[in-house]
C-alpha cells in the first residue's frame, strides 16, 4: 500500500469515528461547585468586594507613590507584583489540592487540617478571590504604579526618552509578572497538598487568636455586667 491509500483510510476512520461521537452524543458530567443560589450570592459579592478593593488600594499606592522617591517607587511595585504571585500560587495550589490526604489528617486531629478542608472543598471561590480578585488588582496597581515612576523619570527629559523609559518600564514590570506567575504556576501545581496545607494552619492559627481575643473581651464584658449588678443589689438593699 502506499502513502496516499494510508492517508484515506486514516481520514475514513477519523470520519467514522466522528460519526460515532455525535450519533452516541457523549455526555460529560459537570463538577459540583455549590449551590446555584450561594454561587449567585458568592458572584455578586466578589464583585462588589473586588471593587472596593481596587479603588482603597490604588488611592493608597497613589497617595504613596506621589511623595515617595524613585527607588521607593520601584521597591513598592516589586511588593506588589510579589503579593499579587504568592496569591495566585494559593489560588492554584488549592485547586490542584487533593482532598483525600486531609480526610485522615482531620480524622488524626492535625491542626489545620480541616481548615484546609473547607478550602479545598470551596476552591471556586479561594481561586476567584485569590487569583482574579487580589491578582487582577494587584496587575492593576503595578502598571498604575508604573505610569507613575515613567512619569516622575521622564521629567525635563525629550518625547523621544520619555517613549523610552515608558516602554522599558513597562516592560520590566510584565516580564517580572509574567515569569513569576508562570515558576509560581509550577510550584503550585508541584506542591499543591503541601502549599494547601501550610494556608489552612495560618488560617486556622488567625481564627483561634481572634477567637481568643473575642472570648477575652466577652469574659471582661460579662465580669463588668455581674459587677455592676453586685453593686445595684447592694444599693437596693
Amino acid at each position: 500500500m502506499d502513502d496516499s491509500s494510508k492517508s484515506s483510510e486514516n481520514d475514513k476512520n477519523a470520519l467514522n469515528g466522528m460519526k460515532l461521537l455525535n450519533e452516541r452524543k457523549v455526555r460529560f458530567k459537570k463538577n459540583l461547585v455549590g449551590e446555584k443560589e450561594k454561587n449567585k450570592k458568592w458572584i455578586i459579592l466578589i464583585t462588589l468586594i473586588s471593587f472596593l478593593m481596587s479603588v482603597f488600594f490604588l488611592a493608597v499606592s497613589e497617595l504613596i507613590l506621589q511623595s515617595a522617591s524613585s527607588f521607593i517607587a520601584f521597591v513598592t511595585v516589586f511588593v506588589i507584583i510579589l503579593i499579587g504571585i504568592v496569591f495566585d500560587i494559593i489560588g492554584i495550589a488549592i485547586t490542584a489540592a487533593d482532598e483525600a490526604p486531609f480526610h485522615a489528617m482531620a480524622s488524626r486531629k492535625y491542626f489545620g487540617a480541616r481548615r484546609t478542608l473547607k478550602l479545598i472543598r470551596n476552591a471556586n471561590k479561594v481561586s476567584s478571590f485569590c487569583n482574579d480578585v487580589v491578582g487582577d488588582i494587584c496587575g492593576i496597581i503595578s502598571g498604575t504604579a508604573g505610569a507613575l515612576i515613567v512619569v516622575r523619570i521622564s521629567q525635563a527629559k525629550s518625547m523621544m526618552e520619555s517613549l523610552l523609559y515608558g516602554l522599558l518600564v513597562s516592560g520590566i514590570i510584565a516580564a517580572i509578572t509574567v515569569g513569576g506567575k508562570a515558576m509560581g504556576k509550577t510550584i503550585a501545581i508541584s506542591n499543591s497538598n503541601y502549599i494547601a496545607y501550610r494556608v489552612g494552619v495560618v488560617l486556622e492559627f488567625v481564627n483561634s487568636k481572634i477567637k481568643i481575643e473575642l472570648s477575652k473581651d466577652q469574659n471582661r464584658n460579662n465580669n463588668n455586667k455581674k459587677k455592676r449588678g453586685n453593686k445595684t443589689g447592694r444599693n437596693s438593699r
